[in-house]
């Protein structure tokens, strides 16, 4: 007998109506019916949930980093503008780190693999070249957190 004989009727679901299934699984849950859940695809989606939340905070340190790095390098085109973004995306990371504390301890690792994205987007909007820009960077994880921190 084939795993698919042994999935429960939600499975099913899943891959016709994604939303139905996520109704359907929270009714499950509620009602304590656990042999009746989508145990795999419940897995998944919290996995999910969690990779999701990790993605934002790198998206949230990549514009930041990208506003630094452009108040850095051409601090005369400085603008309300750029200091309203790098508020807004500290905000919303401290947000963030409010629900899932955790994830603040994955900023060094961050700035590490999304470094390299923020010079590359620094270049294309500053027009200066790739090598203008430091190879590694040059805020600490205070400084880009720092809701009040601008390079000199």
């Amino acid at each position: 007998m084939g795993s698919k004989a042994l999935q429960p009727a939600t499975a099913v679901l899943y891959d016709q109506d994604f939303f139905t299934w996520t109704v359907e699984t929270a009714r499950l849950l509620r009602d304590r019916r656990l042999s009746e859940v989508d145990i795999e695809h419940l897995a998944e989606e919290v996995e999910d949930m969690g990779k999701s939340q990790k993605r934002e905070a790198s998206s949230r340190l990549t514009v930041i980093l990208l506003h630094l790095l452009k108040w850095e390098w051409q601090p005369d085109k400085g603008s309300t503008s750029w200091r309203s973004t790098l508020s807004t995306q500290r905000r919303e990371l401290r947000k963030l780190f409010q629900d899932s504390p955790s994830l603040r301890r994955t900023v060094g690792a961050s700035l590490l693999e999304d470094y390299p994205d923020a010079v590359r987007d620094a270049s294309i909007e500053t027009g200066l070249p790739l090598d203008a820009f430091p190879r590694k960077c040059p805020f600490t994880e205070e400084q880009v957190l720092d809701q009040g921190f601008l390079p000199d």
